[in-house]
């Protein structure tokens, strides 16, 4: 797909990309498509598992390591960020991890240690990176900020567990913070994607049937990794310049959902 300018001329960070299946990853793809100029981040432990150095060459970016549940990281930064791109005018916020989702502890037997980890990894450090990019002025007015959640925040997916809180508090988090960045023009706001095939997504116990149950149930099916890019780039781009504290469902119209003719058919067929 060739590039319409969208987001030429401006300035971000991109913060959770590690190999050729993540949103992020997929996002930063589009935005230099768009014209963008931006750094990717994720944490030093990253540098063992992704492949960060490859996007960052094809897109022509640089690259800053940085814990985003560590404040001083963030700092640093958004100091660097300021004086390599002279501030910037988006963030994308792909950050998510659920310890005791991946060590298959039930929700209601959860190790509140990692369950604290979970949440600062997945949610708080959105409230960090925002705090960060204004404290040090890295933030431009007039910018935009997107986080990605999923529609776990709002109903219960059993194996989703802990991560459903995670998503709710950062959703929590973009709406409280849309009223105050509004004064100064900047937006924030959170897209709910569908189940992906991630990185992440794998180590979801039963991920495979939860994503074959959203595809039958949605309209349009499970909306894939580029078009959450394309739409993403929308609305970081001035194009949504009057959008501000919405979490934005792009399932392909699962959310509207009760039941859909193809699971009524399994269902006659399992229980026949």
């Amino acid at each position: 797909m060739s590039g319409h300018g969208l987001l030429k001329g401006k300035k971000g960070i991109i913060f959770g990309a590690l190999n050729e299946q993540s949103l992020a990853w997929k996002i930063a793809e589009a935005a230099h498509r768009e014209g963008a100029e931006f750094m990717l981040s994720n944490a030093p432990v990253s540098q063992r598992l992704g492949k960060l150095e490859g996007l960052a060459e094809k897109t022509n970016a640089s690259i800053y390591y940085a814990d985003a549940t560590h404040d001083e990281d963030l700092h640093n930064l958004m100091d660097a960020a300021k004086e390599k791109l002279g501030g910037i005018d988006f963030m994308v916020h792909s950050i998510g991890m659920g310890l005791n989702v991946r060590k298959d502890r039930a929700y209601e037997d959860l190790n509140y240690n990692w369950y604290k980890k979970t949440l600062d990894i997945s949610a708080m450090s959105l409230h960090r990176c925002v705090h960060h990019a204004l404290k040090t002025g890295t933030m431009n007015d007039g910018g935009s900020i997107v986080g990605l959640s999923y529609i776990g925040a709002q109903r219960t997916f059993t194996k989703y567990s802990e991560m459903g809180d995670a998503k709710a508090l950062l959703e929590s988090i973009v709406r409280s913070f849309a009223y105050r960045l509004g004064k100064n023009g900047i937006r924030i706001n959170a897209i709910s994607q569908s189940p992906t095939k991630t990185t992440a997504g794998a180590g979801i116990k039963g991920f495979d049937s939860l994503y074959e149950y959203a595809d039958r149930m949605s309209p349009l099916g499970n909306a894939d990794a580029e078009s959450c890019a394309d739409y993403t780039i929308s609305i970081l781009s001035d194009l949504s310049r009057s959008v501000t504290g919405q979490t934005l469902f792009h399932d392909g119209g699962f959310n509207n959902m009760g039941i859909s003719d193809e699971l009524i058919a399994d269902l006659n067929e399992a229980y026949s």
